[in-house]
């Protein structure tokens, strides 16, 4: 194969990877500016709406339990088209209104979600290693801007639809069949020795703290995509305005995980923007939340960029704390499939403090506590050493013993 072609490839699998990554969110966050208007509709009370705002999350987490046996199976590439495929059984679901069919497709849509959460980090591992740093802050960056799409679209969307909340989220199955498409020529099967083991990163200290880590930045995250747009309508404003409020703070993700994910990559470590990017988002969080109104825009955006910076940062540290793409596959599917699991706890006890209090001011103390929980065990995961998933090979009982003059190789660590 020629340079030129070689190089053309690469672009290509890159667009098509960023056209899937645009498609990880709208299914998220298109439902939070509907919720009061699917509440008003199905007469879906503030527990269930605490429970549709979980179940994608927690879906999430058992997907990326499914995705290790998948790999092996049928090879990272072919997944990422299954996950594709089940994201848009899942949206065009949503399309049928009723309960049943959003919580149903809903849950769908996740799984197809999180079985692509887990590839993609893999397959930057794998195919762009020597730009991992810039791979992940594109593809993290492109995922953030389909989620400012879904949450600043889903109001005019339904009213230029005329279909109500079931079209206005069922639309975005067109998107997701396009990236699908487009990922065809890529999806070969391949052999299953990159498939990820977890049994060696479950004994590994630093695989928890990642883990840990990624799930309290996604608690955050996810509380945002279900209550955000319904916090800002108790503050007085119109679905619509709180909306695009949301969408705007969505939009911001976009270049803080580019710019946190690439910058963090070329540090030595990454505990000092563990520190610094919590922090700003969990004060930016209270600035919009109950600050002044002239002070909504600027906190949105400050918001945003923190909240895309950690999600920048969770990715960066499975790509940078991975010795190579099996134990990246391996890492990945671990820190989301235990995180987004532990994660679905935060928009359930979110939305269950706001009912119980009436309120906003206990809700938010609890997204300030989430945020200082995530720093203090980001610390720990932000340090510089590296987790493999291959188990160590036996020693052959016959092999030379080591001698004074043969020293033995010490153990690496981590």
């Amino acid at each position: 194969m020629s340079a030129d072609r070689a190089i053309a490839n690469r672009f290509l699998l890159g667009l098509a990877l960023m056209l899937v990554a645009f498609n990880l969110r709208p299914a998220l966050s298109t439902v939070g500016p509907l919720l009061a208007t699917i509440r008003d509709g199905t007469g879906l009370g503030a527990g269930g709406a605490a429970i549709l705002t979980t179940l994608p999350v927690l879906c999430l987490g058992i997907a990326c339990a499914l995705a290790a046996p998948l790999i092996r199976r049928i090879g990272p590439d072919l997944a990422v088209l299954a996950g594709s495929t089940i994201l848009v059984a899942g949206l065009t679901l949503r399309g049928l209104g009723g309960l049943v069919p959003l919580f149903a497709g809903t849950a769908l849509a996740a799984i197809g979600i999180g079985l692509d959460n887990v590839l993609l980090p893999a397959l930057v591992k794998r195919d762009f290693a020597g730009n991992g740093g810039l791979m992940t802050g594109l593809y993290t960056m492109t995922l953030c801007l389909g989620a400012a799409a879904g949450a600043g679209a889903s109001v005019p969307v339904e009213h230029a639809l005329g279909g109500g909340w079931p079209s206005a989220l069922a639309i975005w199955s067109l998107p997701a069949l396009v990236a699908a498409f487009v990922w065809i020529p890529f999806a070969r099967r391949t052999a299953s020795t990159a498939a990820p083991s977890a049994g060696r990163l479950l004994r590994n200290p630093l695989a928890w703290w990642v883990t840990g880590f990624m799930g309290l930045q996604s608690s955050l995250a996810y509380i945002l995509f279900g209550w955000l747009p319904l916090l800002l309508q108790g503050r007085g404003l119109t679905p619509l305005n709180a909306g695009l409020y949301a969408s705007l703070a969505t939009l911001v993700q976009a270049p803080g995980a580019l710019l946190v994910a690439m910058l963090a990559a070329r540090a030595r470590d990454q505990r000092a923007w563990i520190v610094v990017i919590p922090g700003l988002t969990a004060a930016a969080f209270v600035v919009l939340a109950f600050g002044a109104e002239s002070l909504r825009i600027p906190a949105a955006c400050a918001l945003g960029f923190g909240i895309g910076g950690c999600f920048g940062l969770g990715l960066t540290l499975i790509v940078l704390r991975a010795a190579d793409a099996a134990s990246a596959a391996g890492l990945s599917a671990m820190a989301q499939g235990i995180g987004y699991t532990c994660a679905a706890l935060g928009p359930l006890v979110f939305g269950l403090a706001h009912e119980a209090t009436g309120g906003w001011a206990v809700p938010g103390a609890l997204f300030v506590g989430i945020t200082v929980a995530a720093i203090l065990i980001g610390l720990a995961a932000g340090r510089d050493r590296k987790v493999s998933a291959a188990e160590p090979e036996p020693r052959d009982p016959a092999a030379q013993p080591p001698t004074e003059l043969q020293p033995a190789n010490p153990a690496s660590g981590s």
